[in-house]
């Protein structure tokens, strides 16, 4: 059992929290445990949380972004699933990459330690050798300034890949003691249109199997799309033996961001505080401020993500979250749209098909008061995005330019502004003369490399008085990155130095461009990094909320018009 002293010298056990889901994949497990996370930090206890993930690949970080989202980076160059996101941005805290572990993980842990002879030649077995290094990886966050670790088990009881998982916490409950663990599972109340009807039947059969694994749930929250009757809370407490105060019902919401505040009207924090013998009452009014900024909006923005991936809106979650961060920020509503970059033409025009999202009909880039350019890798759709680039940077709309959005600014501008018709990208066309994004070429920092690529948090130097220090406030800021290729000074000095394309930000030693801006331009901004994985509600990223309000003053040349309302094309 963990024990460790609280803020008054007295011995205290960690506690843990154990998130688990059946019936359907995507019911929010994530959003659920986040939450919660969020609701304990709002009494004043220190929260860190834990990913368990099924699949056998090491991280995420090789994963189709189509298949299963974006990757999201921690401070010490972790790469994650995306549900950490969620985690940073409810509960405020920087996540490490020990937040994250997948069956891939854990079995090369074991087979490592196999090989090396740890085990002394016994036979390597799922019980005791994985389950206990499951265990040790939950144990391992219960450092000296937490009180609770809560811990999501990816999948949904009854598959194959999570049976370890399960048999994992259940022994861990008997070995930290029943007081310091508690059980929440998420499970889906589905409505019968034919009869009227919802049915609590696949609840119930979800609990069957999550108790036949040995783990009785103390709460549970069942996923709707409409609200649930007190008896239908009371039927799901009967058969599936948890008390009715421990029955949450979660609707659909309109914001994500309502969901702790929807938990705690349900109780749910207070039913895992009381199992736990936890204290305090939260106080929520900062985090219902910033959600009401979010939620009635008196004027409204419509921007665009010129990405690759935008057929899975998570491939790019971090920074459509962003986006709603900083227009929250802004006092505007956010009208978001997603469009396919290989689809931009050079005129500006948007091929057929080329939008998905609230107002599919957007004939052009002119419709939109602001361009995002993501990051993403490989020459697919960069053309698209060199052309958005142009058309932002010609037409004067507000552009922010993602890692990979940022080197295709760069581009644009040697190439049609500077007249370098070789200019390009070795990841782009490996044989270009002109490479003036190129393989990053510093390898003193190999850990946080990984030998390929640049991950995890690096320092920059802004330039003083530049549009990037201005949005920031300070002249040394610290993002995260996840890239292979990158635009040295050297390069920039040599090439791209014209007086009005800026290098606003580098690194501490000189070397790397960091930020590029463009003078005298409402907003044309760039950065190397991913500032959107920093981003939280009642802190916006920076740059975004630079970006927006750029975007804000564009929308404002319109006709006046109330959140949701069709806007007129602005004329270019």
């Amino acid at each position: 059992m963990k024990v460790s002293a609280d803020r008054d010298g007295k011995s205290r056990d960690v506690k843990f929290i154990f998130v688990t889901g059946g019936v359907s994949s995507s019911l929010g497990k994530g959003l659920t445990a986040a939450s919660l996370g969020r609701l304990l930090k709002a009494r004043g206890i220190s929260v860190t949380m834990l990913k368990l993930d099924p699949y056998i690949n090491i991280d995420p970080g090789t994963l189709n972004p189509f298949e299963h989202g974006e990757v999201f980076v921690t401070e010490d160059g972790g790469e994650t699933d995306l549900d950490l996101g969620h985690y940073e941005r409810f509960i405020d805290e920087h996540l490490t990459k020990n937040s994250n572990a997948t069956t891939g993980s854990i079995y090369f842990e074991v087979l490592a330690a196999e090989r090396r002879g740890d085990f002394l030649g016994k036979t390597v077995q799922v019980i005791p050798h994985i389950t206990n290094e499951i265990k040790r990886r939950i144990r391992r966050l219960a450092t000296d300034d937490i009180d609770v670790v809560i811990t999501e088990v990816g999948g949904t009881v009854g598959d194959i890949e999570i049976l370890p998982f399960l048999e994992a916490i259940r022994q861990f409950r008997l070995e930290v003691g029943r007081d310091n663990v508690s059980f929440v599972h998420v499970t889906f109340v589905p409505y019968m249109g034919p009869t009227g009807e919802q049915k609590t039947k696949p609840t119930q059969h979800s609990v069957t199997v999550l108790r036949s694994s040995g783990v009785q749930p103390d709460a549970i929250v069942c996923r709707s799309d409409r609200p649930l009757p007190e008896d239908l809370k009371l039927k799901i407490s009967n058969f599936c033996d948890v008390s009715a105060s421990a029955v949450a019902n979660a609707p659909d919401v309109e914001s994500i961001y309502e969901i702790p505040l929807v938990f705690h009207e349900e109780g749910l924090d207070r039913v895992v505080c009381q199992r736990l013998g936890l204290e305090g009452r939260p106080d929520l009014t900062a985090w219902k401020q910033a959600l009401s900024s979010l939620k009635d909006p008196q004027e409204t923005t419509r921007i665009a993500i010129v990405g690759k991936y935008v057929r899975l809106h998570d491939a790019y979650l971090s920074v459509a979250e962003a986006l709603s961060h900083s227009a929250a920020q802004c006092g505007v509503g956010l009208e978001l749209e997603w469009v396919d970059a290989e689809l931009v033409l050079p005129s500006g025009e948007l091929m057929h098909q080329a939008v998905t999202g609230v107002n599919s009909h957007t004939p052009s880039l002119p419709d939109f008061d602001g361009i995002v350019l993501p990051g993403g890798f490989g020459p697919r759709g960069i053309e698209g995005k060199t052309n958005a680039a142009h058309f932002t940077r010609v037409y004067e709309i507000p552009c922010l330019g993602l890692c990979l959005g940022m080197q295709a600014m760069t581009i644009e501008y040697a190439r049609n502004q500077l007249q370098l018709q070789a200019a390009s990208s070795t990841e782009l066309h490996p044989q270009t003369t002109l490479p003036i994004i190129d393989l990053m070429h510093d390898q003193r920092d190999l850990k946080n490399l990984g030998g390929t690529m640049r991950l995890g948090a690096y320092p920059a130097v802004l330039l003083e008085g530049s549009a990037v220090a201005t949005a920031y406030g300070v002249t040394e800021v610290s993002e995260r990155h996840r890239h292979r290729y990158e635009l040295t000074t050297e390069c920039y000095a040599a090439h791209l130095d014209d007086g009005d394309f800026i290098a606003s930000g580098v690194s501490p030693d000189g070397k790397l461009v960091e930020f590029i801006e463009l003078r005298g331009h409402p907003y044309w901004v760039g950065t190397q990094a991913h500032p959107e994985f920093k981003s939280r509600l009642n802190k916006p990223a920076p740059l975004f909320t630079a970006f927006m309000q750029a975007a804000k003053e564009r929308s404002r040349a319109r006709a006046p018009r109330l959140f949701g309302q069709e806007s007129q094309p602005l004329g270019v």
